[in-house]
């Protein structure tokens, strides 16, 4: 599939991004919000949802479906 979904905050907005994609999917106006919308791109997808805080830093990467994520780690 193509691109991971990105999570992240930019100019007071908090937004989903497709890999590969030059602007944003979508468009919050709470991280809450954003990371719902982003979880079900990702989880339509089938791919990674990589969650960022406002300040850049990565909080969660959750891969979809579970049984495709590469590390073999419980949780």
């Amino acid at each position: 599939m193509q691109g991971d979904v990105e999570t992240y905050h930019e100019n007071g907005t908090w937004k989903n991004k497709v890999e590969g994609n030059s602007q944003a999917s979508s468009t919050h106006d709470t991280k809450d919000e954003a990371v719902a919308r982003g979880r079900e791109m990702a989880v339509d997808r089938g791919v990674e949802h990589i969650i960022r805080n406002m300040d850049g830093t990565i909080s969660e990467k959750n891969t979809y479906p579970r049984s495709s994520d590469p590390r073999d780690i419980p949780g």
